[in-house]
């Protein structure tokens, strides 16, 4: 008999993923040109030159070696190198022993979940938030607990986060900068939390460990991204480079548990464990390669950057309220009627692909992927004046 649950995640595809399925399908039928699909996060960025420069130079190389196994938890040059890297960019102990390569920062929370927690645990998320975020920790046996953002900041609410905590939470979920809405928490919100987590943990007489999610790190507009370990210890980043060196189909990333946590060696065993249990093991070798090489080059955020600019000039012109990103490459906005899917779905109408809110956790808004072409966006404003006219009338 197959399993109900995994039957269940089967049939009820992700609400961003359908839509983009949508969106691929209408452009066969009505062209390309004529969908302006803001449904997934897929840079329009091509990679670093470096990144296709060093693929030809490995492809040099001995191809047992290259394309043979690595350890379990990933090559130990190129850990040695990114942890390098992390004790040199942000001013703190990293070992190579403490980092876990990893398939992107999908494969990477789910270990870390996993890794963090006992069935019966709770996990504590901040909407809205990534929708796999509740998959993963189900799947792990606990109970995800929901703690709404302030409005309109979309900052964490540590008095909010300290109310849900109870003697059964083992971790709080952060994502900075965050998907959907592309705030950056502040350095005074990440310390009024760490100061809430270290005296539950007091309280509690129990560890509470902070994951944080970190895809987008490398794509800001000006804002300080403080890096979380030098703020709380226990800190465990889950980081991919699918989004810094526009690599998302290439699946590559790492866990890095905080070498300043007092339990990094017993967390860095059990971050193995899952990994082994789950499936997760010998990232992408070739990728693992790219990154030794890559690990300090910068992204290229200009674009996003004129994206972020023409699509919120447009949408203002014409009446839409929005939440100004500092980071990321997506626009949360505000929907025209209580019912984010309704909404989302008579976009469709003007092919306009917006995901709604309900799968973030939250409702009555939309989320606007705009790391697409600039001409998409150009050419999609009479769509958006349609739709908003469409509820004027």
């Amino acid at each position: 008999m197959i399993n109900q649950a995994m039957y269940a995640l089967g049939d009820e595809p992700s609400a961003i993923r359908e839509l983009f399925a949508y969106g691929l399908a209408r452009k066969a039928e009505v062209g390309a040109d004529n969908v302006f699909d803001y449904s997934i996060g897929n840079p329009s960025v091509p990679a670093p030159a470096i990144v296709r420069d060093t693929i030809i130079e490995l492809m040099d190389e001995d191809p047992v070696a290259l394309h043979g196994y690595t350890p379990a938890a990933g090559d130990p040059a190129v850990k040695q190198v990114i942890a390098d890297y992390i004790a040199e960019r942000y001013g703190v102990p990293a070992t190579p022993g403490n980092l876990y390569l990893t398939a992107g920062a999908a494969a990477g929370l789910a270990i870390t979940i996993s890794a963090l927690t006992v069935p019966g645990d709770e996990v504590i998320v901040i909407s809205p938030y990534f929708p796999e975020y509740k998959t993963w920790i189900d799947m792990a046996g606990c109970a995800i607990v929901e703690v709404p953002a302030h409005v309109p900041s979309f900052q964490i609410d540590a008095d909010a986060v300290a109310a849900a905590i109870t003697e059964r939470t083992s971790a709080v979920i952060i994502n900075s900068p965050n998907n959907p809405v592309g705030a950056v928490y502040t350095r005074e919100t990440l310390e009024a939390l760490a100061r809430v987590l270290t005296a539950k943990e007091e309280e509690l007489g129990r560890p509470i460990y902070l994951i944080s999610d970190e895809p987008y790190r490398e794509i800001t507009y000006g804002a300080e991204v403080p890096y979380v370990p030098c703020l709380y210890p226990r800190t465990v980043v889950c980081y991919s480079y699918s989004k810094a060196l526009s690599l998302p189909g290439e699946r590559i990333g790492y866990i890095y548990v905080s070498d300043l946590m007092p339990d990094a060696a017993e967390v860095s065993c059990a971050v193995a464990g899952a990994g082994r249990a789950l499936g997760y093991i010998c990232a992408p070798v070739l990728l693992q390669r790219v990154i030794a090489k890559c690990v300090a080059e910068p992204s290229d955020v200009a674009a996003y950057a004129e994206n972020r600019r023409i699509l919120t000039e447009g949408l203002s012109a014409l009446g839409y309220e929005y939440v100004e990103p500092d980071g990321a490459f997506y626009l949360w906005v505000k929907a025209l009627e209580d019912d984010a899917q309704a909404f989302s779905d008579r976009a469709k109408e003007f092919e306009l692909l917006l995901v709604p809110s309900d799968s973030f956790g939250v409702g009555g808004w939309v989320r606007l992927s705009y790391c697409i072409a600039r001409d998409t966006i150009e050419r999609s404003m009479p769509a958006f004046a349609q739709l908003m006219e469409s509820y004027r009338g």
